[in-house]
């Protein structure tokens, strides 16, 4: 599937408000997909509001619900649908997920297009990390055990660790990247700028830009595009 061969994903947040030519920008900076993507405030009407300002770029179109109540697949490429690996509610892990299934009466589209993904949530400021109740001190070891269980037990074809804001500690990423086999390993969190983005793609398929674009804005974005490709 397409998606596997992607190096570089910005995620665009429905609750962030970007400036007039920044979706051009972006859509211009060589980043392989757009990723719809937040925690708070996400409903269907924000959504769909980004969705109708990025499709025109036909860049791939990732969204990745914060629930079951926000979901768009019409004019989606991919919906990344996560399950938090270490948090300590179980609806994090399933629960969502099983009411999802109800809210559309079982008829779920299934197929290529959906793609689970294992998240190791690692910050504990983040809005995901609180919201989730993620247990964040972790060390390289047991990231790696998570990761192992992601991929190997679970098969889950993306094993997601996340920062979230913050940059994370290469030596944990590292060690997700040991301990994986099929899985693609993604990373996000704090990439803002060229260097950090070539220090976490030594271990990571696959990197995400979020928060950089907003605070920087998109000219940041190419610099960590350039650093990966």
């Amino acid at each position: 599937m397409k998606w596997k061969d992607w190096v570089h994903v910005t995620k665009l947040d429905p609750d962030k408000q970007l400036k007039a030519g920044d979706i051009e920008a972006i859509a211009a900076s060589g980043t392989d997909a757009l990723m719809l993507s937040g925690t708070l405030n996400v409903t269907k009407e924000n959504l769909s509001a980004l969705l109708k300002e990025v499709k025109a770029y036909n860049l791939p179109l990732v969204m990745e619900p914060a629930g079951p109540e926000a979901v768009l697949m019409q004019g989606i490429d991919y919906v990344f649908v996560p399950s938090v690996m270490n948090t300590t509610e179980v609806t994090w892990i399933v629960g969502k997920h099983k009411a999802w299934v109800q809210m559309h009466k079982g008829r779920i589209p299934w197929g290529d297009a959906i793609v689970p993904e294992a998240y190791i949530v690692l910050n504990p400021n983040s809005s995901v990390g609180r919201v989730t109740k993620a247990v964040c001190d972790l060390k390289p070891d047991e990231v790696a055990a998570y990761t192992s269980v992601a991929d190997h037990y679970f098969h889950f074809p993306i094993v997601y660790i996340e920062y979230s804001g913050t940059f994370g500690d290469p030596t944990v990423v590292k060690a997700a990247s040991d301990a994986i086999d099929k899985s693609i390993l993604y990373y996000g969190g704090g990439i803002n700028s060229a260097e950090k983005a070539e220090q976490m793609s030594k271990y990571a398929d696959t990197i995400v830009v979020g928060n950089a674009v907003y605070d920087q804005g998109p000219a940041v974005l190419k610099a960590t595009v350039d650093a990966v490709q």
